[in-house]
């Protein structure tokens, strides 16, 4: 953690409670003057989780045209086609609704609405030159925390690298909570979703960029996620443990808003591009490695993370309560039918030279807590595809 000096900027305003996507139109009203780009995706609008969010936009009286296109690890040719639609439509406000993907590719679009050329060019931390148009952010999935932080992921098709676009414009204007659109989630989008948050939390709890603020806030995601995350997986309709969940992920984005991640997060990107495997269970698989990696580098805040998650560490060393955090994180995945490996998701290692190549390239592998090289970045992979613990 950085005990020089550390800035702190959370703009999203976020509307939380039962029902509260119902007051979706009212929330927007001042924003509008033209018309609403609702950005989701074929499941979501399939599910019927557009219906009373579409109602209240029609009782606010605010027009509306709806983009579903989005797809999993979304590529700029998606973004450029989204963008394309909002200028024909005339669209001056960006709603997404649904889970990363959804707000990444809205974050996007936005962004393209009022800069030059194409996302991609825009890589990097505060690059962006322009403000975006205004956007809100409704999450159906508790994991990403996207609904709160400056950044949007996009794939690059001809490289099959996910590029980072980091800008506080990319904040959401507006943030709004609503657990009943989860509610509904296959058990298995809540397990990844889920443990996707809980990495976000570990990962910002240890990173080289921590601060105070974004630590409390990260422990007390890390917390409620192990309090809360089996019960939402194994009831499902209990709206405490959705609730728990979807703040504890909103929790999570706002402190790695402030902090960023870690390698974790630089190889699962690198998993995304190359064999498009959906980014939570990328994560949650990746987490016990990549921890048992970095334990040396934090073991007080690996401590921190094991009591956090209910671990007993009286009497016990740093390092050994530390091992605690990481066996706590094995035993959630196994409860939530997560592989203990990447092979089981498709990775295969016959492109582990450019897996490696990707991940380094990822500003999050400069902020992990252990000085990291190439050769790392390959022993986690290759210890993560035989489930070598």
């Amino acid at each position: 953690m950085s005990l020089a000096s550390y800035q702190l900027y959370m703009p999203t305003k976020v509307e939380c409670g039962i029902g509260y996507a119902r007051k979706t139109g009212e929330f927007l009203k001042p924003l509008v003057s033209k018309k609403v780009l609702l950005v989701t995706d074929h499941g979501v609008r399939a599910a019927g989780l557009l219906e009373n969010i579409e109602k209240s936009l029609k009782d606010s009286q605010l027009a509306y045209e709806i983009f579903d296109e989005v797809e999993p690890n979304p590529s700029a040719e998606v973004v450029q086609k989204g963008v394309a639609f909002l200028n024909e439509q005339d669209c001056d406000v960006v709603l997404a609704i649904g889970g990363g993907s959804s707000i990444d590719t809205a974050k996007a679009i936005a962004a393209m609405a009022t800069n030059e050329g194409d996302i991609l060019d825009y890589e990097g931390v505060g690059v962006l030159p322009k403000p975006t148009l205004p956007l809100i952010a409704v999450p159906t999935t508790a994991g990403t925390g996207s609904e709160v932080t400056a950044s949007t992921i996009v794939t690059n098709k001809e490289t099959l690298f996910k590029t980072a676009i980091i800008s506080p414009y990319l904040f959401p204007k507006i943030a709004i909570l609503d657990a009943e659109l989860t509610k509904h989630c296959p058990q298995s989008i809540t397990a990844a979703t889920g443990m996707d948050a809980l990495t976000h939390a570990i990962e910002s709890y240890t990173s080289k960029t921590a601060n105070p603020i974004s630590q409390a806030l990260a422990i007390h995601a890390v917390k409620l996620i192990g309090q809360y995350i089996q019960k939402a997986y194994f009831v499902g309709t209990d709206m405490e443990s959705r609730e728990k969940m979807l703040v504890a992920s909103m929790i999570a984005g706002y402190a790695f808003s402030q902090s960023r991640l870690g390698n974790v997060h630089a190889i699962s990107h690198s998993f995304g591009g190359v064999f498009n495997i959906p980014h939570g269970i990328a994560n949650a698989t990746l987490l016990p490695f990549v921890m048992k990696f970095n334990l040396p580098a934090c073991p007080a805040e690996m401590k921190d993370i094991a009591i956090a998650l209910g671990k007993d560490v009286t009497g016990l060393s740093e390092i050994d309560a530390g091992q605690l955090a990481l066996e706590a994180v094995i035993e959630l995945n196994q409860s939530l039918g997560i592989p203990d490996n990447i092979k089981d998701l498709g990775v295969t290692l016959d492109r582990l030279d450019q897996l490696v190549k990707d991940s380094m390239r990822s500003g999050n592998v400069l902020i992990n807590p252990r000085l990291t090289r190439d050769q790392d970045i390959q022993t986690i992979i290759e210890n993560a595809y035989y489930g070598r613990m």
